[in-house]
This record gives structure tokens, sequence and C-alpha cells, in this order.
């Protein structure tokens, strides 16, 4: 079904169900010490440092666009306006992070725990791009720089990494380090200016739109990622609970 006015089935309204199982999932995981975060981490040309541990990301919730910087925020917020002003769009990036998830979620074949968050980002309206860890800037490393190196930790005893430049997932298994991950929005296709296009009869014309639709969705989507997130991890759990051998 669509609406002319915006809605349909290319809506991202339609997420609405997955934020409601988001928010249960991610109330389950509260009890196992599992929390996740999300934050607009780029819009158009205005970026964050790539490191979130440089943020305080309780401070997402405190503006429109849900960016943990202040000032960059503000930057965000005017291009934004600037941009619908024009009748024009524009994307960015959403950074994720799991903090909490315990050793062994995942599987090393088919069901990699970084393939099924892919796939789950992936299935969002207007997203366009995942990467985990370091992601694309760690192909232009050398595997000397990129290792994450083992060692034994005292307090707890336990085995963990001096660094963690995968984003928690190694061999398509959680290994107890923070999981980060960022997501890319593609601009709205949906202009309020002229555009070119073909009708139903194949014929070339122009066409503005009409309707309610967003200048950017990356405020509106971080909530979707997180939910996303959580019912991924929250099934990974649920998974590895059942497999005993």
């Amino acid at each position: 079904m669509r609406d002319h006015r915006g809605g349909g089935r290319s809506s991202a309204r339609i997420t609405i169900s997955r934020v409601v199982g988001g928010a249960l999932a991610k109330l389950a995981l509260k009890q196992l010490g599992i929390e996740i975060v999300a934050y607009t981490s780029q819009v158009g040309n205005i970026a964050l440092e790539a490191d979130y541990h440089n943020y305080d990301l309780a401070q997402a919730e405190t503006n429109a666009v849900r960016c943990p910087d202040a000032i960059k925020a503000r930057q965000m917020e005017e291009l934004i306006s600037q941009v619908k002003a024009e009748g024009d769009t524009i994307g960015g990036i959403i950074t994720c992070v799991i903090k909490g998830c315990p050793a062994g979620f995942g599987e090393p074949e088919f069901g990699k725990l970084h393939a099924q968050l892919g796939a789950a980002m992936l299935s969002i309206n207007a997203v366009k791009g995942f990467e985990i860890g370091e992601g694309f800037y760690g192909a232009t490393r050398r595997g000397s720089e990129q290792n994450d190196v083992f060692r034994t930790s005292q307090q707890p005893a336990a085995v963990t990494t001096e660094t963690n430049h995968s984003g928690g997932i190694q061999g398509g298994i959680s290994n107890g380090q923070d999981i980060y991950f960022r997501v890319a929005f593609k601009p709205v296709a949906t202009l309020l200016r002229q555009q070119h296009t073909v009708d139903i009869e194949g014929n070339d014309i122009t066409f503005t739109a009409q309707g309610r639709h967003d200048p950017c969705v990356l405020p509106r989507a971080v909530p979707v990622v997180e939910a996303m997130a959580a019912m991924t991890i929250l099934d990974s759990y649920l998974l590895n609970k059942t497999v005993k051998i």
C-alpha cells in the first residue's frame, strides 16, 4: 500500500515495528549487562572523530540531530536547514556501540555475528553501507598494525586483546570487547524540487514531489539502528543458549 503524501512501503514509517521490537530486546539485554548506543557521527561533510571514546555518548539525546558533540550538532542542524530550504536532501553516517557483549556470540562460518549485524543494518531504508571495527580504513594497514594481539588479564582472569581494531568480533564470534560499527545512509531520493523522471507510459517528464519528506533521515534513524542491533544481539544470545555439545 502506498501513501501519496510520502508513506507506503518505501517510507521509513514502516520501521516503527522494528523500534518496538528493539525496545523489548534492549530491556532483555539490559538484564544481561549489554548496552547499545547509537549516534549521528556525520551529516554531509560535517563529521566527528572516528574514535567513539572521545565522546560522552549520553549527550547524543540532548539535541535534535542526536550527535554527542554540541558544536558539531549545531553545524549539522544548520546544514540540514540549509539543504531543506533548497528543496534538497543530504545523507550521513550513524555509529553504533555495543558494550558488555560477552565472548562467544555468533558462528565461525555462515552465521558470523558481523554478517548478521550487517544484514540487519542493510535492511533499513536508505542504508547503503556498513563497516565494522576500523572497516575500510583497516584495509590500508598492515597486519602488524591491525592485528588485535591476545593477552591474559589478571583482574579478572581472562583472555582479552590489547587493541580492538576488529570491532569486538573475530572469526565471526564476539570476543568480549566493545562491538562498534558504522552505517551509511544515502540522501532521501524524494526532492522537493523539479526532477526529470519517466511516467508509467515511459515518457520523459519533469516532476516535483509533494507531501511529507525529511531532508535528512539520520536523526530519526538512530533509534532504528539501535533497535536492529538489539534484536540481532538478543537473537545471538538465544541461539548461543540452545547450542550445547
